[in-house]
């Protein structure tokens, strides 16, 4: 049995290493064990301009802001009540936030890596028959019996590459980069909450609008019938109005459909079914009306503002760590090993009840270590892959951030266009509404035909329609602009990932330990916090 144990202690009497060249070995072993190979990540350069090229003109200011509650600059109360209702029962956000617990749990696997990997409690009895006629068999010995065992047994492969505490980082950056991946959908969330309001309140205008000109419209049609039957005037002069008129209250059907789908868009965001919600938003009101002036800052506030560019950086961080994993590969592992139990069999002297003896007890231990010498190519190879994956993260990071200027820029140039066709569109209804007052005079006069009416009116629905769908354009590109500039996901400080109402499910099903806790998450998501803890659940 001692010849068994070449690299360790085997306690029945004899040792196969001293104890004191075991314990030199551990010590080596432990003393060169804080290696880490693989590069140690830095965040990559990106291109940023020096400022947004919209900021010349008077209502852009390139200031700082707080855009943390964005929405609130619109004075809309509904939009508030909205967005807070959306923050609580949004269904995909709440998917995101599920996400981080489980990178949390998966940071918790890697952490645990550190620690012996192997810890086993082991026991059994085994009854055993041999075979007579098998070669070499000795009659002298027992072919019939039977043996005990019980065990714990230990193994504890030692971090001499920073194997592990790679993948520690690894998992750390992948769980930061969860919570980015959150955000950037509260993010999403409020813009696309204030964007379907807007769009909701602009076609309630449209539609006032195409109401208010079927009544106008309905006017002309009685004139031209009245002066019809009068014999002042053709039929034609009557079908040209009807025409218009039957024209104008076709668009209603089709601005209703957009105003329902408006709701039905609203009502999934809040993660309820497809209803009406004039209980929460009340009735008809206005399109969302800008500030006077919005500040918008400088380019390079967006680096740390916007959680995609965020997440984007961790995504590379976290693969940087994964090439130091890859090239430990590239070297010997080492590990510690031991064994501690009782075995005792039904033969000779002994027998299955002398199993809790002192004679009984077994022990083996010692280092050791494996190398994968020959894999024609495979470990080396591995590591190439997992350094071309980390420098795409870099270019697609680098790619994140302008995406994100061009957002911003796109938004910005809307904005403050939009408010310039606002201001023309405002002078041209105010000509076309008296256009109307004067062709109807002169029709009356019988001074014009009824052809010039006619014009007048579809010019004033056309200018009428024009002016609320760009105020609607003002709105939404603003939104936009908060949108690309990052704001809106601070509103989830101080508040939970998840819901408690699901926490409570998910604690019905599994043993969750402290994970769930607030003060738990808060211990590693605090990145301003140089030691914070990564302890194990146990």
């Amino acid at each position: 049995m001692a010849e068994t144990a070449t690299m360790g202690q085997h306690r029945q009497g004899k040792l196969a290493v001293p104890r004191n060249l075991a314990f030199t070995l551990c010590l080596c072993l432990l003393q060169f064990g804080c290696t880490q190979l693989g590069p140690d990540f830095e965040p990559p350069e990106a291109t940023v301009a020096n400022e947004w090229t919209e900021t010349t003109q008077d209502n852009i200011k390139s200031e700082s802001a707080d855009f943390s509650d964005w929405w609130t600059s619109f004075n809309d109360p509904a939009l508030d009540l909205l967005i807070e209702k959306a923050y609580q029962q949004n269904l995909p956000l709440q998917v995101a936030g599920i996400r981080i617990l489980e990178a949390r749990a998966q940071l918790g696997i890697a952490v645990g890596n550190q620690y012996p990997q192997q810890q086993r409690i082991r026991g059994g009895v085994t009854a055993t028959e041999l075979s007579e006629n098998q070669a070499n068999f000795n009659s002298e010995i027992d072919d019939t019996y039977s043996e005990g065992n019980f065990g714990l047994d230990m193994g504890w492969e030692l971090d001499m590459w920073g194997r592990f505490a790679r993948g520690i980082q690894a998992a750390d950056a992948d769980l930061m980069a969860t919570i980015a991946d959150y955000d950037d959908v509260l993010v999403s969330l409020t813009a696309n909450v204030a964007s379907a309001y807007s769009l909701l309140r602009t076609f309630e205008k449209r539609l006032a609008i195409a109401r208010n000109n079927v009544e106008t419209q309905q006017s002309s049609l009685n004139i031209t019938e009245v002066r019809f039957r009068n014999g002042v005037t053709s039929e034609l002069d009557v079908q040209q109005a009807r025409t218009l008129l039957l024209n104008t209250q076709a668009t209603v059907p089709v601005l209703q459909t957009g105003y329902r789908q408006s709701m039905n868009a609203l009502s999934t965001l809040l993660g309820l079914p497809p209803g009406d919600l004039r209980d929460m938003i009340g009735g008809d009101g206005e399109i969302p009306s800008p500030p006077s002036a919005v500040a918008v800052g400088i380019p390079a506030e967006l680096l740390r503002r916007r959680p995609d560019i965020r997440r984007a950086e961790l995504r590379a961080a976290g693969q940087s760590a994964r090439i130091g994993i890859a090239e430990s590969s590239l070297y010997p592992r080492f590990s510690l090993s031991g064994t501690i139990g009782l075995r005792s069999g039904n033969t000779g002297d002994s027998n299955l009840s002398d199993l809790g003896e002192s004679d009984s007890i077994e022990v083996f231990g010692g280092p050791s270590f494996s190398w994968d010498i020959f894999n024609y190519g495979r470990i080396r190879n591995n590591v190439r892959v997992q350094d071309a994956r980390f420098q795409q993260l870099i270019i697609l990071y680098q790619n994140t951030v302008l995406e994100a200027q061009r957002e911003v820029e796109n938004a910005l140039v809307g904005f403050v266009r939009a408010q310039q066709q606002v201001g023309f569109l405002r002078d041209s209804v105010k000509a076309a509404e008296r256009s109307v007052e004067l062709a109807l005079v002169q029709y009356r006069d019988g001074i014009a035909d009824y052809q010039r009416v006619l014009d007048t009116q579809q010019s004033l629905l056309a200018q009428q329609d024009l002016l609320s769908t760009t105020r609607g354009d003002i709105a939404s590109n603003l939104i936009g602009l908060y949108r690309g500039l990052g704001g809106g996901w601070q509103i989830r400080a101080d508040n939970d990932f998840v819901p408690e109402s699901v926490k409570e499910e998910m604690i019905e099903r599994s043993d969750w330990g402290d994970l769930l806790e607030v003060e738990a998450m808060d211990e590693v998501t605090d990145t301003d916090d140089p030691d914070r803890s990564y302890d194990v659940d146990w």
